[in-house]
């Protein structure tokens, strides 16, 4: 299909691209490796009228030691955040959970930024800064702010973000002596999760986030408060599913993806030395 009209801009720096959404408001959408927007707007199911690219910023494409956290660009390629020495040494879980998105050239163009900014349920990467605890930041009219994980995912493809807002950071809490996993389950590669389960394991702290397990990215709270508490791996998987609504679709119904979680959070528990 082919989307509505719409106009473009290309932002030559971060501050251009948020002087573009003032001025269009919500009229306009940021666009980087396009691999979400684009085909919401193939759909019909999203239709801006100006599309602000922001692809090529290179000012936001990084990756950095900030001491207790790495500082990770928006606009750092897929690509780059999973051959990163630095976040391979220091947060393997993100560098595990970006290899499982898409193909290759998913990976080559899509941003981290983008996919955080996206807030699809069904996104790898989202569960994987809920486990691990990040923050993002935000720029805007009344300057930065930072967000802790759990409050940026706000309902089915909604995040704190404003519409005069650019996601221009992600922060996460290095982890150098942790152990962790990435449990996903597709159809086939290269799909969507089903369900899937991040899980990162530091010192005697636990982080559980699930995939396609609600309308947003969520974190397994009653099994890392299990952990906590002493619970074995068996035990505290069978708390995966508490508190969270999935949906129901052609690939799976509610309690099909309940038992997803439950076994994904088992392995994954088991896998990071529980």
């Amino acid at each position: 299909m082919i989307p509505v009209a719409f106009d473009y801009e290309r932002a030559t720096s971060a501050e251009q691209a948020l002087s573009l959404l003032a001025e269009h408001g919500d009229d306009a959408k940021l666009i980087a490796g396009g691999h979400s927007l684009l085909p919401l707007m193939k759909y019909r199911l999203a239709a801006p009228a100006v599309l602000i690219d922001i692809g090529r910023l290179e000012e936001l494409s990084y990756i950095r030691d900030e001491g207790g956290e790495l500082a990770i660009g928006a606009l750092t390629r897929h690509f780059d955040v999973e051959n990163s020495d630095l976040v391979q040494s220091q947060v393997g879980l993100l560098a595990a959970a970006t290899a499982e998105v898409g193909d290759p050239q998913v990976r080559h163009r899509g941003t981290i930024g983008g996919a955080m900014a996206h807030g699809d349920p069904a996104s790898d990467l989202p569960a994987a800064l809920i486990a691990l605890g990040g923050s993002l930041v935000i720029d805007g009219p009344s300057g930065r702010r930072q967000v802790d994980v759990d409050s940026f995912f706000t309902g089915f493809l909604e995040t704190a973000l404003s519409e005069e807002e650019m996601l221009v950071e992600v922060r996460v809490p290095k982890m150098p002596e942790s152990t962790w996993s990435f449990q996903k389950f597709n159809r086939r590669a290269q799909d969507w999760a089903i369900v899937g389960s991040a899980v990162v394991i530091n010192n005697d702290s636990c982080g559980v986030g699930l995939v396609n397990m609600d309308s947003r990215p969520i974190r397994a709270s009653a099994v890392e408060e299990a952990i906590s508490n002493g619970a074995s791996a068996t035990e505290a998987s069978e708390l995966a599913a508490e508190g969270c609504e999935p949906p129901a679709d052609i690939n799976a119904g509610v309690d099909y993806r309940r038992h997803l979680a439950r076994v994904l959070t088992r392995r994954g528990l088991e896998e990071s030395g529980r």
